[in-house]
């Protein structure tokens, strides 16, 4: 027997899906049409703007009011510009700078290109404190380590991408700055008090409820004072009684993706996953990135099944259903204002958040390294750098590892060395190298991951852009003297 189809529409009205390529499949829409809330889009999804609208206004043809939503957080994670790197600065930047009002118009100009191209939901800010200097999965996607700086800047990201009529997600709670594991590959543990999360973790929520976000997401992280063994995802503690009614949010809670295995290994799948976050108290569940017709029906049926079966109570769906139903209606009258059109907004900014330790002198033709650095799922394969900016100066690339300092010294045949990379400090190979190359040659660093408190030896110079977009990565260019 199928599944009753009230009942089968009632679940499917819970699920954001996925699909790959630039053109949604068919069974993408007939979805859409039989109840799916909506589809979340990757880099995979999208090749050009007009492209973009094309596929988003197929997705209307199924439902006017389907969700659409996407991640992008400017600076190291973007969709739009994947290709590319983003030419907006991310939120450490945004953080070093400190204007929220510019924070405030970045998201806007942010939210504004979504809207044209029928984005209608971004998951996107992210608020988390960075506490951890070796967060492997926050890091620069922070406004920084300081819980008021951070949440005075998640509000006016919040205020600036609603204002453009695209709904706003504040991830990850109750806060993913303090883990030193990638929820994307296990659970992560933040063991602390919680009193050290009101005060560490939590104001940067406060501000976004106040401000009026649509959306929250849920961590897959665990909190033992909060969650016991299994992840936020799944606490009614997490989302219901400290969400929802310590601190008043009425919108829509939307996990992160269930097939992270900071979710579907606790519980056993992804399907089982889902049935645990609706009965915690979630409402749209991101199923992932790998999504068929066959894993959004298998989800459906685990939903349809705990509701026969008793793990879940059916005014809870409806209740979840309900309110991504509200959410939706909200992006089909939302509006919007444009955003100012200033091509350079991001560009400019970027050039704002740009610290230099040191002397930036006698770097005529250097011979620029850049050591890779693995990019975080969340990132995705974007291109960074300086690269792309240089004027009549190449960049080689090298593993850190694998690279002698002698080697780099007769490369520069004499020449001064710049050496660029992300996250140096816990880099493999990376502060030997540093250190070996600066104590026999004139080195400087530039810094485009997270700006941890380390500092090489010996450097002339140390850059930090606190981030590695596009924008970024012109910005220390420019203040290198390396581009036109």
């Amino acid at each position: 027997m199928g599944l009753d189809p009230g009942l089968r529409r009632l679940a499917l009205g819970t699920l954001l899906a996925a699909y790959q390529g630039p053109v949604p499949p068919g069974w993408a829409v007939d979805l859409v049409a039989e109840g799916l809330a909506g589809h979340t889009l990757f880099g995979t999804n999208v090749h050009d703007p007009a492209q973009l609208a094309a596929s988003t206004a197929a997705l209307r043809t199924g439902r006017a009011d389907v969700l659409i939503a996407i991640d992008e957080e400017g600076g190291d994670v973007t969709r739009l510009a994947h290709a590319t790197g983003s030419p907006y600065p991310g939120n450490a930047a945004l953080g070093a700078i400190d204007d929220v009002a510019l924070t405030r118009r970045v998201y806007q100009a942010i939210g504004a290109e979504l809207a044209d191209v029928g984005i209608t939901v971004n998951l996107a800010p992210t608020v988390d404190v960075n506490s951890a200097d070796d967060n492997p999965v926050i890091g620069t996607r922070s406004f920084g380590a300081d819980p008021v700086r951070v949440a005075a800047h998640s509000a006016a990201a919040v205020t600036g991408l609603q204002a453009a009529g695209v709904a706003a997600c504040a991830k990850h709670f109750p806060g993913h700055g303090a883990t030193v594991t990638d929820s994307h590959h296990e659970l992560p543990t933040v063991d602390v008090p919680l009193d050290l999360l009101r005060q560490r973790d939590l104001p940067p929520f406060a501000a976004v409820v106040a401000a009026g976000a649509r959306a929250v997401m849920t961590a897959h992280i665990r909190v033992p004072t909060l969650t016991g063994t299994g992840p936020a995802t799944f606490s009614r503690a997490v989302l219901v009684d400290l969400l929802r009614t310590e601190y008043g949010f009425t919108g829509t809670v939307i996990t992160d993706a269930l097939e992270m295995k900071g979710a579907a290994v606790a519980a056993g799948g992804v399907g089982p996953a889902a049935v645990r976050a609706l009965a915690a108290g979630a409402d749209l569940l991101c199923i992932g990135a790998k999504v068929d017709a066959e894993l959004v029906e298998r989800v459906a049926a685990e939903i349809v099944g705990a509701l026969s079966d008793g793990r879940l109570a059916m005014s809870r769906v409806e209740e979840a259903a309900g309110r991504t139903a509200a959410l939706a209606a909200w992006t089909r009258t939302a509006g919007g204002s444009p955003a100012a059109d200033d091509t350079d907004l991001g560009y400019a900014a970027a050039r704002q958040a740009v610290r230099v330790d040191g002397v930036l002198s006698g770097l005529d033709r250097p011979l620029v390294v850049q050591l890779h650095t693995e990019s975080t799922i969340a990132e995705g394969r974007v291109p960074w750098g300086l690269g792309p900016h240089l004027t009549g100066v190449p960049e080689i690339k090298v593993i850190a590892t694998e690279t002698d300092p002698a080697t780099l010294r007769q490369m520069a045949d004499g020449r001064p060395i710049v050496l660029v990379g992300r996250h140096l400090h816990r880099l493999p190979g990376g502060p030997e190298l540093i250190v070996g190359l600066a104590a026999e040659h004139p080195v400087t660093v530039v810094e485009m991951g997270w700006p941890a408190q380390w500092r090489p030896a010996g450097v002339r110079a140390f850059v930090t852009t606190y981030g590695a977009s596009h924008a970024n990565g012109r910005a220390a260019a420019e203040a290198l003297g390396l581009t036109d």
